[in-house]
């Protein structure tokens, strides 16, 4: 039989094409339509490691991709959202969530595609309400993915005829950690195990690879979707990258596990196979299925010995950045509320505290360029934002209460506080861009703008630190050195900016460093005014502490 390579090559290329596009406008739709809460879900419904896996199914279902589900899990961890138990749980309900597409494969509806991606088609572009593209797009996504499939079905067809391949094939069966190995690699090129196990499928439904030969290729496909996660983790803090290993070790000793039990579990499937009538594509399905559905059962007892392990494998001591509030005890809002405003107070210096670092770790990126401060306050610059919801939301909860004139006070001192602090994370994270700019564009500031720079970090650095001290012991006589400090970071501000337009002058910067070096003194004078605005409300207080 002649074999037509260009027609295979193509049929098989544009059809994986088309699969994969399917697969991520039907996720993508998944997820629009059913609300872009999956990070509530991951963040809220992660408790225990039983419910860890629940999330982690559910979210893989809705977006369609355990890789996808993994990174998001992988960024919580980064974030100081999830602790590396808890996305352990999810990590090992993504691999059962990632069965559901070959579920959907092993149902034989590749000739209804068309219609299915002309009905998607119709929805997305002749309505105009959101939720009903949304769901046009999950439609449409859907019908691709079968249509792609039907093209790599009639492409892979002729390859049963191939001697090569036969060959292949045929070691697969007498060597399962070469299919392995074929699994693991295809999949990290393709970064998508579902394609690879659509493959698988469509392969299996051809008769053109065997059962005993498509297990292992089907255990590598799981090894091989946890490089993404791994991809992720780069540059990330350590404990993301302990989640993002705990994803190859979970997978690889699964398959170490099956591949050793390979005869008896291929036993199973064609038992399931003959006992359920279940047709080729579908026959792979229950094989993946079964696979990560046991492997979670036989791991999940051992998720502290794998957290254990893998904080071996990857030892230092992390720095956390905690987003999630401390002190806000919801009980207290009906019970005490006035000790439920105390404990807000000192969620807000937390607060401020974090603000503080967070500039400082901006300052220490300036003059050693070392990523990793730059990592740390964009971290601290996401906790202060999700403070800033929370105390905000426990502070208003408050707000229904009776409080005394003093306390009254203090709330309001407090609601405005939180949003200065949360504007001052927004100033230093604008820094730390324009520094990254510096650094892409090869910005050089001359020596004296480092130093003015560094001399005007330094004093705004010492005031926000005035400022929170003077709202923790409401004391009259430190707001009131802020007001002065403040005065001379604006009077600093512009005797730089003075200084700066003599150089440009005189020739010796240029214009690109001219506008890093004012962009950064206007955001240090900014949040100068933010650190003059928590001193005041000190300073408005009848009941603070002159000393």
């Amino acid at each position: 039989m002649q074999i037509d390579v260009q027609t295979l090559v193509f049929e098989f290329v544009g059809g994986l094409g088309i699969f994969l596009i399917g697969l991520k406008f039907m996720g993508e739709g998944l997820q629009k339509s059913a609300g872009d809460k999956l990070r509530d879900i991951l963040d809220r419904f992660t408790s225990n490691p039983f419910m860890g896996v629940l999330a982690g199914i559910i979210v893989t279902v809705l977006i369609q991709s355990s890789s996808g589900t993994t990174v998001l899990t992988v960024g919580l961890v980064n974030a100081g959202f999830m602790t590396l138990r808890q996305s352990i749980g999810v990590i090992m309900g993504a691999n059962i969530g990632t069965t559901v597409t070959a579920f959907i494969i092993g149902v034989d509806i590749g000739a209804y595609a068309l219609p299915i991606l002309a009905i998607g088609a119709f929805l997305l572009f002749f309505f105009k309400n959101n939720r009903i593209t949304y769901v046009g797009q999950a439609i449409f996504g859907f019908g691709a993915l079968f249509f792609g499939l039907e093209l790599m079905s009639s492409g892979m067809e002729p390859l049963r005829e191939v001697q090569a391949f036969k060959d292949l094939t045929v070691s697969m069966s007498d060597n399962a950690v070469l299919g392995v190995v074929i699994g693991t690699l295809f999949t990290f090129i393709v970064q998508s195990s579902s394609a690879t196990i659509g493959i698988l499928q469509e392969l299996f439904n051809a008769d053109a690879i065997s059962l005993k030969a498509a297990l292992p290729v089907l255990f590598g496909d799981n090894v091989g979707t946890t490089i993404t996660a791994v991809l992720a983790s780069i540059g990330a803090s350590i404990a993301a990258k302990r989640a993002a290993y705990t994803h190859v070790i979970f997978n690889l000793i699964g398959t170490t596990i099956f591949i050793i039990l390979i005869v008896p579990f291929n036993e199973l499937v064609l038992f399931l196979q003959s006992q359920l009538h279940l047709n080729d594509p579908m026959t792979i399905a229950f094989a993946h299925g079964t696979f990560n559905v046991t492997n979670t059962i036989m791991q999940f007892p051992f998720i502290g010995v794998l957290a254990f392990l893998v904080t071996k494998l990857i030892p230092g001591e992390d720095t956390l950045v905690e987003y999630k509030p401390k002190h806000l005890d919801p009980i207290f809002i009906q019970q005490s509320p006035s000790v439920a405003l105390d404990q807000a107070k000192e969620e807000v210096l937390r607060m401020g505290e974090y603000a503080h670092k967070g500039l400082e770790e901006s300052s220490q990126y300036l003059n050693n360029h070392n990523q990793k401060h730059a990592e740390l306050a964009l971290q601290i610059e996401g906790a202060l934002n999700n403070l800033d919801k929370e105390i905000t939301h426990y502070l208003v909860q408050l707000s229904g209460t009776s409080f005394s004139e003093a306390e009254s006070n203090k709330h309001s001192a407090l609601l405005d506080s939180v949003r200065d602090i949360e504007r001052i994370g927004d100033h230093f994270e604008n820094i730390i861009e324009l520094i990254q700019y510096k650094i892409s564009n090869k910005v050089s500031l001359t020596a004296q703008a480092n130093i003015d720079l560094n001399d005007m970090f330094d004093l705004t650095a010492i005031t926000l630190k005035q400022a929170i001290q003077a709202l923790g012991d409401m004391d009259r006589e430190a707001a009131l050195e802020v007001v002065h400090k403040e005065n001379q970071i604006d009077q600093m501000e512009r005797t730089f900016r003075k200084k700066h337009i003599i150089r440009l002058n005189e020739g010796v910067c240029d214009g690109a460093a001219g506008i890093v070096f004012v962009d950064i003194l206007s955001n240090l004078e900014r949040i100068g005014d933010h650190a003059v605005n928590i001193a005041e409300e000190v300073l408005d207080d009848k009941n603070s502490n002159p000393q």
